[in-house]
């Protein structure tokens, strides 16, 4: 768990925009000190097209939320989409010695779960325990201490495309910074929207992003399916373009103000006006018509989500229904036709658990960066960030400093403090958090 006085980023690379979130953690949570965002062209479906472009966005973002917070920013823990994504459920089985668990015993039996058979250009971003079996008792969360023979771990594995891990981790690195993990970003997005309450009782998260629509199942407080839906918000801003004759700036500024999901909730007497295109002069529709391009593809978005609940085989055990969040669930009536196709309880999410800035990431389109901030905090070593509070650089001789456990020390931009590295945090805890950072 990170310290009071850590400072956590995170950051959103989505096909649309960048979002950097800064936040410091104190005694009753994480405040949001720094936001910075900016928009961005080089990634397609989630998936790293051009790296200058990338890079560009990245730097803009990150300066922005730098100079709000006062910090200058080294490290981040950033999100990873894409169609490229795939999960599935795993096991592992191994003998106890001694006849009780320990902490040992767990990561053995996570690291037996984690060996499948891989295509060479794939590999393990996420080793997500679901529960354990000691002997014969199931259900169990924490197996440390209990009396057995075996020990056998469920799990839930995310694996990713080579190439696109190593891009999105070269366009950070270019731009100065460390990635301290990739974090599959509606997992980040359950963090930052979802209660344990819903966890518990069942819950799916649908996380509408530019690029791609991203599904998540939590059944008993566990992460048990995901699945990734190549369409996203835009290409309700590529429809309205095509439908409206309007350029695609226009459309998404359209999009944004005047767009409604569902025809039925529309004003028949409500009229917008629409930029041409080629220097024609504009022309005014009325608002329907819009909601008339709107509405057949978000209703294929939710049936093609309705399908990928199906097949998960977990339909029947939301309890809590659905959450949406991601920006092209903003539109009105999103809500209404979600629940309408999907024929359960819907609602929209957005980020919780947060203090400080907060109204300024209140909103479904921030739930990924403020879940990867939310996730850094929560990690068993947090990797705070480099201080620089005056705008002056660092002492001579400071520098970031990598302790045993992996995390990254603060270094004080003021002259009189010196660099120190963070004392690890004991336990089994920490044994298995280094051994998560090693293997992955």
């Amino acid at each position: 768990m990170a310290k009071p006085g850590d400072i956590i980023v995170g950051l959103d690379i989505g096909t649309t925009k960048v979002l950097a979130v800064v936040g410091e953690v104190g005694a009753e949570g994480v405040d949001v000190t720094g936001v910075g965002e900016s928009k961005c062209g080089g990634l397609r479906k989630g998936v790293v097209v051009n790296i200058e472009s990338t890079v560009a966005s990245i730097n803009e973002a990150i300066e922005r939320a730098s100079s709000m917070a006062g910090v200058e920013i080294a490290t981040v823990y950033a999100g990873i989409a894409g169609s490229h994504v795939q999960g599935m459920n795993s096991n592992g089985l191994v003998t106890v010695g001694n006849h009780e668990v320990t902490g040992d015993d767990v990561i053995r039996v996570l690291d037996q779960a984690r060996h499948i058979k891989l295509p060479l250009d794939r590999q393990v971003i996420h080793v997500l325990p679901q529960d354990f079996v000691v002997d014969q008792q199931e259900g169990v969360r924490e197996p440390v201490g209990m009396s057995g023979m075996r020990l056998e771990a469920r799990v839930h594995l995310v694996t990713a495309a080579t190439t696109a891990i190593t891009n999105l981790t070269k366009c950070a690195q270019r731009c100065g910074l460390e990635v301290a993990e990739l974090v599959l970003q509606p997992l980040a997005s359950a963090e930052a929207v979802l209660t344990e309450d819903e966890k518990e009782i069942g819950v799916a998260l649908v996380d509408i992003g530019g690029g791609t629509t991203d599904v998540v199942i939590y059944v008993d407080g566990s992460l048990v399916h995901t699945s990734v839906i190549p369409l996203g918000g835009q290409n309700l801003t590529n429809d309205i373009a095509t439908g409206l004759r309007t350029p695609l700036g226009e459309a998404e500024r359209i999009k944004v103000r005047h767009g409604c999901a569902m025809n039925s909730m529309v004003d028949p007497t409500e009229s917008i006006e629409i930029p041409s295109v080629g220097g024609r002069a504009g022309r005014s529709i009325p608002r329907h018509v819009l909601a008339e391009i709107i509405e057949p593809r978000m209703e294929e978005i939710f049936m093609l989500v309705k399908h990928a609940i199906a097949q998960s085989g977990y339909g029947e055990l939301l309890g809590a229904g659905v959450v949406l969040c991601g920006g092209a669930t903003l539109l009105d009536g999103c809500e209404a036709l979600a629940e309408e196709v999907l024929a359960l309880p819907v609602r929209r999410g957005t980020p919780i658990g947060v203090g400080g800035m907060a109204e300024m990431v209140k909103s479904p389109a921030h739930a990924t960066a403020v879940g990867l901030l939310k996730y850094g905090v929560n990690r068993p070593s947090a990797v705070p960030q480099t201080l620089n509070l005056s705008g002056s650089q660092p002492a001579q001789g400071a520098q970031l400093a990598q302790g045993a456990t992996g995390r990254v020390a603060a270094v004080k931009s003021d002259p009189t403090e010196a660099a120190h590295a963070v004392d690890g945090d004991k336990g089994f805890g920490n044994k298995l958090w280094n051994w998560m950072r090693e293997v992955f």
